[in-house]
């Protein structure tokens, strides 16, 4: 049997509206490494909050955990579980501990929205981290000097991060692989009944085109050109131009395979956007205006409210991802 001084420490912090999957993804492989018949146990760890009080997953599920918030070993690993509502659960007691801890040289991660709180401890600078996709585009406009990808899951130097639910499973099977080989993080995937894992630069969601079930070569290439020019958007003509197609000809592949115009779909893409950085952070709504392409805060405010049956003032109201520069 290791000595528990052997073992390699993890110590998993909690923060209100986590995702339950991720976190039980990621302790799960943890585990079943442990249960390994040629050797181990390899690890032990332990869940903390902020007060050491039970804390509520986002799906209503709440977990004990083994204590609040301390000095921890050197040699342990520091992983941010987050989910809804980060901002407002994210407190300055836990920033100020965080950045102590962090600061002793261990080696520390966020699952989903925990990168957020990883960037407002100020530990994230000109690395290359991701999150998951919902929170991507606010985390993106309101921190602008992190390198976010869109990867499952990024290690770089000390820092690792996931986009959460399942991919906290592919992530914690990576740094199993690379503490203790392929043999081990390969059986433990088996345990899992997970016999291919993704590599990091796996696609978080399925692809605009593939969401549609397009398989118009043009038409996935004008549905790319959409949503990778959300913030200065372009004409049809410039797009059926870009895929050497006549506007009307573009036109008829929309209404065939999508069902809309180009121009009502391109839209829908501007739309949703603004909700997620409406709902996600605190920007105001005339810079989620501009960062959504639309010229006229009263063009904006109509074509919100005709979607979704209220004004962008009020949907910022709901914000998650709140950026607290004070901390």
């Amino acid at each position: 049997m290791t000595s528990r001084d052997a073992l390699q420490p993890y110590a998993f912090v909690l923060i209100p509206g986590f995702s339950q999957l991720g976190f039980a993804c990621a302790l799960e492989a943890l585990s079943l490494a442990n249960r390994h018949p040629g050797g181990g146990p390899y690890y032990r760890w332990r869940v903390l909050s902020e007060t050491g009080g039970p804390v509520p997953a986002y799906n209503g599920v709440t977990i004990r955990v083994d204590g609040p918030l301390s000095e921890l070993e050197r040699t342990e690993t520091i992983v941010i579980c987050a989910g809804e509502d980060v901002g407002k659960n994210t407190s300055k007691a836990l920033i100020n501990w965080l950045r102590r801890e962090v600061r002793r040289g261990m080696d520390f991660g966020a699952l989903s929205s925990g990168t957020y709180v990883l960037a407002l401890a100020g530990l994230l600078a000109g690395k290359r981290v991701t999150t998951h996709w919902e929170y991507r585009a606010a985390l993106t406009e309101i921190l602008p000097d992190v390198i976010m990808e869109t990867a499952i899951f990024t290690i770089d130097g000390r820092v690792f991060t996931t986009a959460g639910g399942a991919a906290s499973m592919d992530m914690m099977l990576e740094r199993i692989r690379a503490d203790h080989g392929t043999e081990l993080a390969t059986w433990v995937a088996d345990q899992m009944v997970y016999t291919d894992p993704r590599l990091p630069d796996h696609a978080q969601r399925a692809t605009l085109q593939g969401r549609a079930q397009v398989r118009n070569g043009k038409l996935a290439m004008a549905l790319q050109i959409m949503e990778n020019n959300i913030e200065d958007p372009l004409t049809p003509d410039e797009i059926s131009t870009l895929v050497e197609l006549s506007t009307r000809q573009l036109e008829r592949l929309f209404a065939k395979h999508i069902g809309v115009s180009p121009k009502r779909y391109y839209l829908r893409l501007r739309l949703e956007k603004a909700r997620d950085l409406l709902r996600q952070t605190d920007l105001k709504v005339t810079d989620v205006c501009v960062a959504c392409g639309f010229k006229s805060l009263s063009h904006f405010s109509k074509s919100y409210r005709a979607a979704y049956g209220l004004s962008p003032g009020l949907e910022g109201g709901k914000a998650q991802l709140v950026w607290r520069g004070g901390i």
